[in-house]
C-alpha cells in the first residue's frame, strides 16, 4: 500500500491508518478532488480539508494537504500556464502575504469555530456584491477594481489558507467578480494558488512545525489520485461553456461556504 506502513512519528499511528480501509480511502478522495479543484472543478474539493483533519487530526492535516496542493498546482500551471490576468494576481499577492502573518499572529488565541464563522460570513457577503452586480459585467468588472475590494479579499484569501488550506471560495467569489472568462479564471487561481501556496511552505514547516519528510511521504501516497483528478478538470473546463462553468463555480462555492460552517 505505497510503502509507507508503521515508520512515522507524526501525531497518530500511520500503521493503524492505512490498515482501516476508510481512512486509506479518504486520503485517495481528497487527493483527486483536490486535483479536480486546481484544474477547474473550483470548489469540488471543500469536503477534503475536513475530511482529512478527521483522519489525522487538524493541524497535522494541513502539513500532509499542503504539498498536495502545491502539486496540483503545478500540474495546473503546466496546462494553464499562458491562462492568467497577472494584473490581478499581483494586486492580490501582496495583501495576501499580510494575510499570512495576521494568521500567525491570531492563531493562539481564536477559536477555530469563530475563524470559520468569519471567514464564511466574508463570503457570503462577497456573494451578495458580486450577485448584486446580475449581469452588469461592467458593473462587476468595477467591483473588482475597487481597492478595498481588491484588498480585503486578498488578506481574506492569504489568511484563509494559512489558518486551514482553505481559499478557494475567498479567491472564487474575487474572480468571479472580475468577470474573467473560464480559461483565464482558472489560469489566474492557478498562478495566484502556486505563489501562496509555496510561500507558506517554509512557514508550515519553521513556525508550525507541520511539515516534515515523513508527512511528506504521506502525500506523495496521493499523487497518482492527484494526477487522475487534474485530467477529469481539465476535461471538464473544455466540455462546459463559460456561462455554465460561471453557474458551476457559484454553487460549488455557496456549498463550500455552507459546509464550512457544518
Amino acid at each position: 500500500m505505497c510503502g509507507c506502513r508503521n515508520h512515522w512519528p507524526l501525531m497518530f499511528d500511520f500503521g493503524q491508518i492505512f490498515s482501516s480501509s476508510q481512512q486509506m480511502w479518504t486520503l485517495f478522495l481528497c487527493a483527486l478532488l483536490i486535483g479536480m479543484s486546481k484544474t477547474g472543478m473550483q470548489g469540488i474539493n471543500a469536503v477534503s480539508i475536513p475530511l482529512m483533519a478527521m483522519a489525522f487530526g487538524a493541524k497535522p492535516s494541513t502539513g500532509i494537504v499542503l504539498p498536495m496542493l502545491c502539486f496540483a498546482d503545478l500540474l495546473a500551471i503546466i496546462y494553464y500556464r499562458r491562462q492568467a490576468s497577472w494584473r490581478i494576481v499581483l494586486r492580490l499577492l501582496p495583501p495576501a502575504i499580510a494575510g499570512f502573518f495576521i494568521a500567525l499572529f491570531v492563531d493562539s488565541f481564536v477559536c477555530e469555530d469563530d475563524f470559520k464563522i468569519l471567514i464564511a460570513l466574508s463570503i457570503l457577503m462577497g456573494l451578495a456584491a458580486m450577485l448584486w452586480t446580475g449581469k452588469d459585467v461592467r458593473k462587476s468588472a468595477d467591483l473588482a477594481d475597487k481597492w478595498w475590494y481588491c484588498q480585503a479579499f486578498g488578506v481574506a484569501g492569504g489568511f484563509t489558507t494559512m489558518i486551514g488550506n482553505a481559499a478557494g471560495a475567498v479567491m472564487s467569489v474575487y474572480l468571479l467578480s472580475a468577470r474573467l472568462p473560464k480559461l483565464v479564471f482558472v489560469g489566474t487561481n492557478a498562478w495566484f494558488f502556486l505563489a501562496v501556496n509555496y510561500m507558506k511552505l517554509p512557514l508550515q514547516v519553521f513556525a508550525w512545525d507541520n511539515i516534515s519528510s515523513e508527512s511528506l511521504a504521506v502525500s506523495l501516497c496521493g499523487a497518482p489520485l492527484i494526477i487522475v483528478g487534474a485530467f477529469v478538470g481539465i476535461w471538464f473546463v473544455k466540455i462546459v461553456s463559460d456561462k455554465y462553468y460561471r453557474a458551476f463555480v457559484i454553487v460549488m462555492t455557496v456549498l463550500s461556504t455552507v459546509a464550512m460552517l457544518l
